[in-house]
């Protein structure tokens, strides 16, 4: 949801994703990690941050395309802030300053360039807690890393401060173009309320060529077709935004999102799916 106003315009299916215990009718898969290889793996016990990939730095900390959402600025590194690491735990803070502006903190893997880490189909995965209260709006995310003619998106997991009990995921294919017709889809998972602030959970999903599949705790939520404008390679992206559309004059200042790991897998060639 990085190209439109809010998350209000996706189509939405709920289901109940923690404490499905004897619940009939529900059936969700778990992905078995042994059936992959690790590509990319991140576990913050340091970070190599720069705003724009100086020095050929792992992340940067804006948007590749340099486009920031939300009611909050994703602020160029320094001392303290906007990420702090502590124990192999990343910490993006969103913090309202003197002069009135929220300011936060995004990372993506890939700088204007296109120099960094992307993957074309895999496992895409991160380990977080997210902050309470409203008006905040964490996320992980994918983008595909051609962008000349349309783009695809993948958003693992929005949240939304407002609804504590419940987290969405999407897809875009945002086309460029007067009159162009884009192509989206989301799903709402429905938790116990405030679960995800107060304990760290993953969050996943799998691209496959044939079908596409998210993960909350490695079980499976949701799926869908793989479009073909997603037969490229994806970066992951992560961010503390605010809004989108609703009030903030409710967030708690300071808010953080903790930030445990990102990792990237690929299927070994004997469990590969077609």
């Amino acid at each position: 949801m990085r190209f439109t106003e809010s998350a209000k315009a996706l189509s939405l299916t709920c289901i109940f994703a923690i404490g499905l215990a004897g619940r009939p009718g529900i059936a969700q898969d778990q992905i078995h990690l042994d059936d992959f290889e690790v590509t990319f793996t991140e576990d913050f016990d340091q970070l190599d941050v720069s705003a724009w990939g100086e020095n050929r730095s792992r992340w940067i900390a804006h948007t590749p395309w340099n486009g920031d959402f939300g009611d909050a600025r994703f602020h160029d590194p320094e001392e303290g802030f906007p990420f702090t690491v502590n124990a192999g735990i990343l910490r993006i803070e969103a913090r309202k300053g003197a002069d009135g502006q929220w300011r936060s903190g995004l990372l993506a893997s890939t700088n204007p360039k296109g120099e960094g880490f992307s993957q074309q189909f895999g496992y895409f995965e991160t380990r977080m807690k997210l902050p309470p209260g409203k008006g905040v709006w964490p996320a992980f995310w994918l983008i595909g890393i051609d962008r000349s003619k349309f783009t695809a998106e993948i958003d693992v997991i929005e949240y939304y401060g407002r609804a504590p009990g419940e987290f969405s995921s999407g897809y875009h294919v945002w086309r460029q173009g007067e009159g162009a017709q884009h192509t989206t889809d989301g799903h709402l998972t429905t938790v116990e309320a405030g679960v995800l602030s107060n304990e760290y959970h993953t969050y996943g999903v799998e691209i496959t060529p044939g079908r596409s599949t998210f993960y909350l705790d490695r079980k499976s939520i949701w799926s869908f077709e793989t479009p073909p404008e997603f037969h490229m390679p994806f970066f992951p992206l992560v961010n503390l935004a605010l809004g989108p559309g609703w009030p903030i004059d409710e967030t708690p200042n300071p808010s953080y999102l903790l930030v445990d790991y990102i990792h990237v897998y690929k299927r070994k060639a004997q469990s590969a799916e077609n």
